[in-house]
This record gives C-alpha cells, sequence and structure tokens, in this order.
C-alpha cells in the first residue's frame, strides 16, 4: 500500500508549524477586549480548527467582522515571536522531496500568513501547492481544498494522504478519498483525533516516512 502513495498533502498549524501559542494569544487579546473577564484559556481549545469567521459569527453574529480583522491584526504583529516549527519537520519535508514526493499545504488560514510561517521556518522551499481559506469556497471539513490541491498536483485521491492536527483535516481527506494520518502532538489530544479513525496515527513527524516507504 505504501508504495503507491505519491502526494502527501500538510495542514500547517499544529501540524508542521507550533502556533498554538499565537492562535490562543490572539484569540484571548480579541475576546478580552470585547468580553472583558469572560473567556480563560481553557476556553479556547473549541477554537482551534474551524475558521474564524465560524468561531466569531458564533460570539457575536454582528460585530464578528471587527473581531476577525483585531485577531489578525495582533496575530501578524506577533507571529515571528511566537511561531515555531515542530521536532523533525524539516527534516522529514526534505526527505519527501529529495524522494520525489508532490507537496502541498491545505489550511484554513489566509494565504499571506500562511506565506509568513513557510518563509520563517524555511519551509517555503518544498512546497509545491498551497491552499488556503481565501482560496476556496468552503473550508475543510469540505473535500474542496483537499481536492484542489490534488487538481493542481495533478494527484488522485488515491494516492495521496493528508495529514493534520484536528479533526477538520481527517474529515477531509475522508471525504476526499485520500488515507489519512493524524499527528499525535495534536493540542486537542490523541484520543480526540483517534476518534475520528485517521488510517496512522504519527507520534512523531519523521514516523511518516516508514508510512510512505522511505
Amino acid at each position: 500500500m505504501s508504495n503507491r502513495i505519491d502526494t502527501v498533502l500538510f495542514d500547517l498549524d499544529g501540524t508542521l508549524i507550533d502556533t498554538n501559542e499565537l492562535i490562543i494569544s490572539s484569540f484571548l487579546h480579541t475576546l478580552e477586549n470585547y468580553y472583558p473577564g469572560r473567556y480563560q484559556r481553557s476556553d479556547m481549545l473549541p477554537f482551534m480548527g474551524p475558521t474564524l469567521q465560524e468561531t466569531f459569527e458564533a460570539i457575536n453574529p454582528k460585530g464578528y467582522r471587527e473581531m476577525m480583522d483585531m485577531y489578525r491584526t495582533f496575530n501578524k504583529a506577533n507571529h515571528d515571536l511566537l511561531v515555531t516549527e515542530f521536532e523533525g519537520v524539516t527534516e522529514t519535508v526534505a526527505a519527501l522531496k529529495e524522494e520525489g514526493f508532490k507537496l502541498g499545504i491545505v489550511t484554513t488560514k489566509l494565504s499571506d500568513v500562511v506565506m509568513m510561517g513557510l518563509n520563517l521556518t524555511g519551509l517555503n522551499r518544498y512546497f509545491e501547492v498551497i491552499v488556503a481559506l481565501d482560496h476556496v469556497q468552503k473550508p475543510k471539513p469540505d473535500p474542496e481544498p483537499v481536492q484542489k490541491a490534488l487538481q493542481a498536483l495533478a494527484s488522485r485521491p488515491e494516492t495521496a494522504i493528508m495529514v493534520g492536527d484536528n479533526h477538520h483535516d481527517i474529515l477531509a481527506g475522508k471525504n476526499a478519498g485520500t488515507l489519512t494520518a493524524g499527528v499525535a502532538w495534536s493540542l486537542k489530544g490523541r484520543e480526540h483525533l483517534a476518534a475520528y479513525q485517521p488510517d496512522y496515527i504519527l507520534e512523531k513527524m519523521p514516523d511518516l516516512l516508514p508510512v510512505l516507504g522511505v
């Protein structure tokens, strides 16, 4: 089975790069401004994964756009201070590139912030295709972003795997017909991802290499 995979699609936040502290800080900054004292760090977990609009519209149906603007302003201003890559990511991605795998990013972030993260970590050189929130009508878990990446890479779902830290990633891959891998370092926990039955769970990123026969 592993030998037939030729395409690897990765989520970005929480999968390749550790943006957890940046995301939590951005949410807390915004929510504290609008609803002082109402939200704590422990309340942030459900907000990790959905789009900003989904999260803020549920909280503030009339003022969600202003909240999104405040979040993004803070997020960009603090990005380079708080973002790092996860252990083993560069060596794994570099090895896959060296072996000729087609590599893409499928994320619910806007493309300008995606490029900030990839440029900061030096990962930008490895990916042929990036499908961000501003490239699609329907974000993950809808299959559209995965399908768009596969189309751009001239790949078929049955020869691809989607790797992510959230159930949105696993479901998007399943909905598009790819194999799926969850990462055990997900902030939501290994058990949360396992409940969505990915084909693989990676304890660390280099675990992906033997899965793909590298």
